[in-house]
């Protein structure tokens, strides 16, 4: 997947799928401040920006 075919905002799944890791592991990072989710609706779903996925791609995981 390219830089443009990746949504602003990727589900639990996509970003795991993306950085090919399991989404528990993508649960820690957020819980230690790794890699911050933002949560949406009642349930507080995850979801990741693009922008964060791709800074942490790059190595750059400030």
């Amino acid at each position: 997947m390219n830089e443009s075919q990746i949504p602003p905002l990727l589900s639990l799944r996509e970003a795991s799928e993306i950085l090919k890791c399991h989404p528990n592991t993508l649960r820690l990072w957020d819980k230690k401040g790794i890699l911050k989710a933002v949560r949406f609706g009642e349930r507080r779903d995850r979801r990741y920006k693009k922008e964060d996925i791709l800074k942490f791609l790059q190595g750059d995981k400030k």
